[in-house]
């Protein structure tokens, strides 16, 4: 790069790299920071991403191919006694409600995108430019370097994620279920149409986990079978299985000013985290990358990437938006987290309510596939 960067990217997950594309395009000069490769475990992560995602990385061309992203045509959410909330792509009016993404092909995707674009310099160490962003995930130290305090919720729970076969065609449904001690199942369909591949992320109790990920592998695809009522059939597991902690946090300031008097914004899990339970968490840290590129290219000339107004512009911008779905999210879970009476009858009642309210259903599903 002749001249220097006028952006700095700390952190080239899939919110970094769509970042830096996109203010790439605009000729805006970045150095995306991309560590030197460390071996790592399959990465068994699908992704839920609505339609605002999918219109943002086809304008990148990293959308992956139907093998890779297949279309959620109906959604299926059951409660604990008898609740049960459908979703459906035509009663909604739409081709699909979103679509499960492979992340490794995502991220193949981005890379290559990444390496055509020649405004983008790929760099292993952090260098100086007017704004630096942080994109390095919940556990940044970039982050913690700059003093900002991020305020984390823990919940007595883990993620258990892999990838199964079922006996059945997954039929382009996402199933769903929630048990009355706060856990959630979901089953995300893979493969594209007539796919029997399903990305399983499984929200338990933080001491129950560790069994799941120690059992044998006909053990755990029985435990699933019966914790999804049968569902598909008989799974098999095809994948290695990951677990992590679940949190819902944020930051208390997204943008500032660095002790050299550089500018700073922070993007993605690096500013928030919600709870998987609603598929959300990526499609929010694309909307901080698409917001704040949008911030920057409509600028006045003579006002700088690191302007401060600017910046404070983007996290108004996205906070309220994060901070709505992190309610959401976390009064679900706190739903079904109790099992006292009449909690259990009230909750599926609700949900059977919810399920008749068309014109309700309708604009829950435009929020979530990010279309207002």
């Amino acid at each position: 790069m002749a001249l220097p960067p006028e952006v700095c990217i700390r952190g080239a997950g899939i919110v970094g790299r769509t970042l830096a594309l996109l203010l790439a395009r605009e000729r805006t000069r970045v150095a995306l920071v991309v560590p030197p490769a460390e071996s790592s475990k399959e990465d068994v992560r699908a992704y839920a991403l609505n339609a605002a995602s999918r219109t943002l990385l086809e304008s990148l061309r990293a959308w992956p191919d139907a093998v890779h992203a297949t279309a959620v045509r109906e959604m299926l959410v059951n409660g604990d006694e008898g609740g049960r909330v459908q979703f459906s792509a035509p009663g909604q009016k739409v081709d699909a409600l979103a679509w499960i993404v492979d992340v490794p092909a995502l991220e193949r995707q981005l890379t290559d995108a990444v390496r055509f674009q020649p405004r983008i310099d790929v760099v292993t160490e952090p260098v100086p430019a007017a704004l630096t962003v942080v994109c390095e995930g919940k556990a940044s130290a970039s982050r913690d370097a700059l003093g900002v305090r991020y305020e984390v919720t823990r919940y007595p729970q883990h993620a258990v994620a892999c990838r199964l076969e079922a006996d059945q065609p997954h039929g382009e449904i996402a199933r769903q279920w929630f048990n009355d001690k706060g856990e959630v199942l979901a089953l995300l369909p893979l493969g594209g149409v007539g796919g029997r591949s399903l990305a399983l992320v499984w929200s338990v109790d933080q001491f129950r986990a560790p069994g799941l990920l120690a059992q044998g592998a006909d053990e755990f695809a029985a435990a699933v079978r019966e914790a999804s009522h049968d569902a598909l059939g008989v799974f098999r597991l095809t994948s290695e299985r990951a677990a992590w902690p679940l949190a819902r946090a944020i930051a208390d300031r997204w943008t500032g000013e660095s002790a050299d008097g550089r500018a700073w914004a922070l993007a993605g899990d690096a500013a928030h985290t919600v709870h998987p339970l609603a598929g959300q968490g990526l499609n929010l840290g694309l909307a901080d990358a698409s917001a704040l590129a949008d911030v920057l290219k409509n600028r006045d000339y003579w006002r700088s990437v690191g302007d401060a107004r600017l910046l404070r512009r983007y996290e108004r911008a996205r906070r309220a938006d994060v901070l709505a779905m992190s309610l959401a999210t976390d009064g679900l879970q706190q739903l079904f987290a109790h099992s006292m009476d009449p909690l259990p009858a009230l909750r599926n009642w609700g949900m059977r309510g919810f399920d008749r309210t068309r014109f309700v259903k309708q604009w829950i599903t435009k929020q979530a596939m990010g279309l207002q």
